[in-house]
């Protein structure tokens, strides 16, 4: 019989590349938000995949890139500590975008690392197939990948096989989490996610960066097992917070309809959810608001 493996699995990339779209695919269900702004991903984000014969844990790490304030100094640091003591990492690159200094940079982070790196060309779907092998040389020049391995994550061409490239890489080991659990964040962190990708879907270009969300209160009515959720959205200026009620409120509502019906779908019951919007201002240059909102660079 054959032998259990089980294995960690970073995935990186420049912002917007579709790390996201992967995890939520093979996960099978919503537990890192996306969007077509980058930077979403502001903590790493585990998620489970559990088969007969192995487990695979992935980490999903926000978009490499250089920082500008605190926040983004955060987050490359997550990325990068996300390197350190993995079973492979999967270099996730955008096939619709050319090579640039991003995947550059990315590259050169990658060369002293001992673990197998494969590359993932991503949306194969949006180019013509010849397009694919011409990708492939420019990044073989750059780098001795252990597989290169092109996928459509939103459509799922080729996904299957990339798992099972996977697996021959991870070694003999234990499985880590129970078979039915998708993620190691807590419903609590997973609820403000979802709420704050409602807001950056719909809001416009200047708030996105700005917005955090803190959950204030979650509360189950053992009676009618309706979810109360209380949160505050965060933003940096009362400009922004003008944005996000919007006219009579109808922004902050319509971010509360949608958010409301994904929350429901984590947590398998009716939810009652109330939305507030706070200025908190300059909180991404502030350590003490940072960790507040869940960016805690002790754990990494």
């Amino acid at each position: 019989m054959s032998q259990f493996k089980s294995g960690f699995i970073s995935i990186i990339g420049r912002p917007n590349v579709g790390k996201s779209t992967f995890l939520n695919r093979v996960i099978g269900q919503k537990i890192a938000i996306m969007s077509d702004k980058p930077q979403t991903t502001r903590n790493k984000v585990q998620g489970v995949l559990t088969m007969d014969d192995s487990q695979m844990i992935f980490i999903d790490t926000p978009g490499i890139h250089k920082p500008k304030h605190k926040l983004g100094e955060f987050m490359s640091k997550v990325s990068k500590n996300a390197l350190r003591e993995v079973d492979a990492i999967m270099f996730m690159v955008n096939a619709q975008q050319k090579l640039g200094a991003g995947d550059e940079y990315v590259i050169e982070m990658l060369k002293g690392s001992k673990t197998p790196v494969f590359l993932i060309i991503n949306k194969i779907d949006t180019i013509h197939p010849e397009e694919i092998l011409k990708i492939v040389d420019q990044y073989k020049e750059k780098y001795d990948f252990a597989e290169i391995v092109p996928i459509s994550a939103l459509q799922g061409n080729n996904v299957d096989n990339l798992l099972n490239t996977l697996k021959k890489y991870l070694p003999e080991g234990p499985q880590y989490y129970p078979a039915d659990q998708v993620t190691d964040h807590p419903e609590r962190f997973i609820i403000s996610e979802l709420i704050r990708e409602k807001a950056l879907h719909l809001t416009r270009d200047e708030v996105p960066h700005s917005i955090a969300v803190e959950i204030e209160k979650i509360r189950r009515d053992e009676e009618t097992d309706k979810v109360r959720v209380m949160a505050s959205i965060i933003v940096e200026r009362d400009s922004q917070k003008g944005i996000v009620i919007g006219k009579r409120g109808a922004m902050l509502k319509e971010i509360g309809t949608r958010a409301r019906k994904d929350i429901e779908n984590l947590l398998g019951s009716k939810v009652y959810l109330e939305l507030w919007v706070k200025v908190q201002k300059d909180w991404r240059d502030r350590s003490s608001q940072l960790r507040d909102y869940g960016y805690r660079d002790d754990e990494y």
